[in-house]
């Protein structure tokens, strides 16, 4: 698996060859980074694909029903074989964290969410 690499803003990275992009588990956490950060309908080439997070997230105060939403998300990303561990925090103030360790087909990493 290869990807080009993003910034710390979210914007591609281009013109330092090879050093542009990221492979192997690299790649994978990146790849499910960006796939939790999109929204459903955002996506013009497949308006299904995304997050829910307007139609089922936002105001939620159930913090297992988000978790599965995340988790499937997850899971549903290429190259990833199994969620190994989920932690996840939603305080008062509705900020709701998550972090996963996740097997992919290249070894094992850990990847987070914020919102």
């Amino acid at each position: 698996m290869k990807y080009r690499r993003l910034s710390p803003t979210g914007d591609y990275i281009f013109g330092y060859g090879n050093t542009s992009f990221l492979t192997d588990t690299a790649a994978v956490m990146q790849a499910v980074q960006t796939k939790l950060k999109l929204f459903l309908g955002e996506f013009w080439e497949d308006v299904n694909d995304g997050l829910p997070f307007f139609e089922e997230i936002a105001g939620q105060t159930n913090k297992d029903s988000i978790d599965l939403l995340v988790r499937a998300r997850i899971l549903e990303t290429p190259n990833v074989t199994e969620v190994v561990s989920f932690s996840s925090t939603l305080d008062s103030s509705r900020q709701y964290t998550a972090t996963a360790t996740i097997n992919t087909t290249f070894g094992t990493t850990t990847v987070g969410v914020s919102t």
